[in-house]
């Protein structure tokens, strides 16, 4: 798809549809408003009698029968009326989108980036618009074996924009339009069967990803794992018949600034091992290596965006399975910073390979670790399926990271890593246990972590509600979201002096 940036009005648009929204409040104002001057009032009469109600994501799709050089207007809800739209502008193009390309529309122009409110920066707005359309496009139609492709949007092209903040603009959709391809591969990584991504492909992916982005990688088998000390990591893999695979990115800048580790969490397929799990939606747990898909994908766009900042990718990547070698309840193992862990749970693997994982971040240099992890099943108790859960032990590290998920329209909530939380890890044979119990789930999940990080500026993030859509939305497919690539390559932005 061709993204472009035009001076036109609605009214010169020549495509096959231009896209426009409306609020919950039914006000028709700016380009909307021309459009309806057009029409002769059409827009307002339909807002009138109830048929438009700007409810969000609800699309209208009006023909203009020659009363505007487009045939068609497609109006969008908003939802009510807010401080800051860019949440409701992602999610309605879209949707918007989605509704265009299945009625046969190939060049698309919008205007609504134009109606975010003032309290987003202009180049916040534009990328929000992108960025929409890529999520509500994407088919995740990966192993379906279909004679012809549906044809796609072709053009989609952001009107309005003056002359003098086109150059601006240019920027703000190239880095939109990394951001969105970012978000579907790592979308279509999660989406695809775990017979097919396993630990050695997820270790081909990021070959081709460095060579695409001009990254430096470097993949460590089962042998050098073990020879480093990460007992936590290989504990894992035991059970598996696939081999580990240790995958390193490296991102190099002149900067002299933070040097920041990226650490996604890459279980291919976790049946829980010994401790395993109910069989009802077990296939679903394809998507335990969305973390590992969101760091691969964000590190292929901070190449290719040449962003000033040095930065390290580090994937974990295992099956957790249950076998004659597969760890059990009870064993302790040593993990790579020294300390011992008492296995309670084989299910509670991922922090077993990110604490070793971030541990040798630190030993890498290191002075910003930031991990992604589809961690804690107790993060969606607490937070359901709208938000991420963030913790760690850097306020402002933390502060930049929701930050950059808002920006992102990655919705995140910070919860607290009290030092009470600490005693329930508390084991009498070992440093610690690798669950708490039930209570807190997601916090004393993240205080494990903690464990391993030292001194270091740490953030994490847990995905396990938001890396998964249940059902279908007007704005996007079931399946897996690319939670968390967005936040990582805004984050990235920030920290590398881009995008304030």
């Amino acid at each position: 798809m061709e993204i472009t940036v035009s001076p036109q009005l609605l009214s010169e648009y020549q495509g096959d549809a231009v896209v426009g929204g409306i609020t919950a409040g039914g006000l028709l104002t700016g380009p909307l408003a021309e459009a309806d001057r057009a029409l002769e009032g059409l827009i307002g009469r339909l807002v009138e009698s109830g048929e438009i109600r700007g409810k969000e994501c609800e699309v209208t799709v009006l023909h203009t029968q020659g009363k505007l050089p487009t045939p068609r207007v497609a109006i969008v809800g908003l939802g009510e009326e807010g401080a800051d739209r860019s949440f409701a502008v992602r999610r309605a193009m879209g949707a918007a989108a989605r509704v265009l390309r299945d009625r046969g529309c190939r060049r698309v122009g919008t205007v609504l980036q134009q109606q975010v409110s003032e309290t987003a920066r202009a180049e916040h707005a534009l990328r929000a618009v992108v960025e929409g359309a890529y999520v509500g496009l994407y088919r995740g139609e990966e192993c379906k074996t279909a004679k012809e492709l549906p044809e796609e949007l072709q053009e989609l092209c952001l009107l309005g924009i003056a002359e003098q903040g086109r150059e601006a603009a240019a920027s703000a959709v190239r880095a939109a339009r990394v951001a969105g391809e970012a978000t579907n591969y790592a979308r279509r990584l999660v989406n695809l069967p775990a017979n097919e991504v396993t630990p050695s492909r997820l270790a081909q992916e990021a070959v081709q990803v460095a060579e695409r982005a001009g990254l430096e990688v470097e993949v460590l088998e089962p042998e050098q794992i073990g020879a480093l000390g990460m007992g936590g990591f290989t504990a894992v893999a035991r059970g598996s018949e696939e081999p580990a695979r240790l995958i390193v990115l490296r991102h190099r800048s002149n900067g002299s600034g933070p040097r920041v580790a990226f650490v996604g969490k890459g279980l291919t397929f976790d049946s829980g091992g010994i401790s395993i799990k109910p069989a009802e939606k077990m296939e679903e747990m394809k998507q335990d290596m969305a973390g590992a898909a969101a760091v691969l994908a964000a590190m292929g766009a901070v190449g290719e965006l040449k962003l000033e900042l040095d930065i390290v990718g580090l994937i974990p990547a295992t099956e957790n399975l249950p076998s004659g070698r597969a760890s059990k309840p009870g064993d302790v193992v040593k993990m790579l910073n020294g300390k011992t862990v008492e296995i309670i749970s084989t299910d509670a693997e991922g922090r077993l390979i990110l604490a070793d994982a971030l541990a040798y971040a630190r030993q890498l240099g290191a002075t910003h670790l930031i991990d992604v992890a589809t961690l804690t099943g107790a993060c969606i108790i607490a937070l359901g399926h709208v938000a991420a859960g963030v913790m760690g032990n850097d306020g402002e590290l933390m502060e930049a990271v929701m930050e950059a998920g808002e920006r992102a329209g990655e919705r995140m909530w910070r919860l607290p890593l009290f030092p009470e939380y600490r005693k329930q890890l508390e084991s009498k044979i070992a440093d610690l246990k690798n669950v708490g119990g039930r209570p807190a789930g997601a916090i004393t999940g993240a205080w494990f972590l903690r464990e391993f990080v030292g001194e270091t500026a740490w953030a994490h993030i847990d995905i396990a509600g938001t890396a998964w859509n249940e059902k279908e939305t007007p704005y996007q497919i079931e399946g897996a979201t690319g939670a968390g690539t967005r936040t990582l390559i805004a984050l990235a932005e920030r920290m590398g002096g881009g995008m304030a």
